[in-house]
């Protein structure tokens, strides 16, 4: 027997949940479908941190920015704890503050402000930092706790149903055949996560989507605590908002010659907090059509080494590694109609948490724009 929906989501991480949240609040009778038993991908396997300041103009921005907003307001009806807020990036070299300066005189660097010398809070290290851009549009919640309690609260409070250890095998206008029977309704959305190979493989090869392996880090509680969430001049490298800043040629013809390591193992630094005290800290960035499992000690030791070049982190100890995985692309995220009332949705950037609710309000609305 056929289960009936207004809405099928394929997928449960946080792209699946943002649809399956604005569907329901419109009154929409909405299923979402998972192979896994619990979340246990990219979306637990991050910062947390739901990123504003740095985001890639336009598109990217616009989403983060109302992502942001709904996070904000979904956080304490769902029991969700916000750990901190803002972000502060902090820059080594004069080459990096020239990029913060621009980009503050840019519209994105609305609310922003570039500290200095004593202004450089603790426990950044003020004494060897030139500056810190402070932006205050961000916010950060505990990943692995987070999406759960999302889920259920999204089954609890807004009738959502879940239907866990589904595997989906094929999908077609009106109908999902998964391993616990058919599934219908007249709106289809396929999130698949990093799953590039098992629905639409065709798509994702014709968007050149491959497969992107980070490493992660938790220190344990240092004895302070952040008042944001912690960048360094790689990550000016690495955010395409500040992709058009003069400056900008300069600071990675600079980080080329000085550390060209990171540079190598797609490094750069983000550092956030738990409420135990214990420090997130990565990442790295490898690429491949299936990136290897193993996490070698060298490349975490440049992301530790860095942290200690922004941070007051004499002796950090890690207490906990793991990889994250996710699919990467030229764009930062796309969504397409294979076929009548299907979207396939995919962020490509790895910026699911920081724009996944906006996101997911412009694929709902085309679905209605465009049954």
């Amino acid at each position: 027997m056929k289960q009936n929906f207004d809405l099928l989501v394929i997928g449960a991480g946080i792209i699946g949940l943002a649809h399956a949240l604005h569907a329901a609040r419109r009154g929409l009778r909405v299923a979402v479908l998972d192979r896994d038993a619990q979340a246990n991908g990219a979306s637990i396997r991050n910062f947390g941190f739901v990123t504003v300041t740095g985001q890639a103009e336009h598109h990217t921005w616009r989403r983060a920015r109302r992502a942001r907003d709904v996070w904000a307001e979904i956080a304490p009806l769902a029991g969700i704890p916000i750990h901190h807020r803002g972000l502060l990036m902090a820059a080594r070299r004069p080459e990096a503050v020239s990029v913060l300066q621009e980009f503050l005189a840019s519209p994105m660097g609305e609310g922003c402000r570039l500290l200095e010398g004593a202004d450089i809070p603790v426990p950044l290290r003020s004494d060897y930092l030139l500056a810190a851009l402070h932006s205050p549009h961000e916010l950060r919640v505990e990943s692995r706790k987070a999406i759960p309690r999302l889920a259920q609260w999204l089954e609890q409070s807004l009738g959502v149903s879940f239907f866990w250890r589904t595997a989906v095998r094929g999908v077609s206008s009106g109908e999902v055949d998964s391993t616990q029977g058919v599934f219908s309704a007249p709106r289809i959305v396929v999130c698949p996560g990093p799953d590039i190979s098992t629905l639409f493989p065709d798509i994702f090869a014709h968007r050149q989507v491959t497969l992107c392996k980070l490493h992660m880090l938790r220190l344990a509680d240092p004895g302070w605590r952040l008042p944001a969430a912690i960048m360094s001049d790689l990550g000016l490298h690495r955010y395409r908002g500040y992709a058009d800043c003069p400056s900008l040629p300069l600071l990675r013809q600079r980080l080329q010659r000085e550390q060209k390591n990171e540079l190598d193992n797609g490094v750069h630094l983000i550092v956030v907090q738990s409420a135990d005290g214990s420090l997130v800290v990565g990442d790295s960035h490898h690429y491949g059509a299936t990136p290897d499992p193993f996490q070698p000690e060298e490349v975490d030791a440049l992301i530790l080494r860095e942290a200690q070049l922004v941070l007051d982190l004499p002796a950090p100890k890690v207490i906990e590694r793991w990889t994250g995985l996710y699919p990467s692309g030229p764009d930062d995220a796309f969504f397409e109609a294979p076929m009548p009332g299907v979207r396939l949705v995919s962020v490509t950037s790895g910026t699911g948490a920081s724009t996944g609710f906006g996101l997911a309000e412009e694929v709902l609305a085309d679905m209605e724009a465009n049954p």
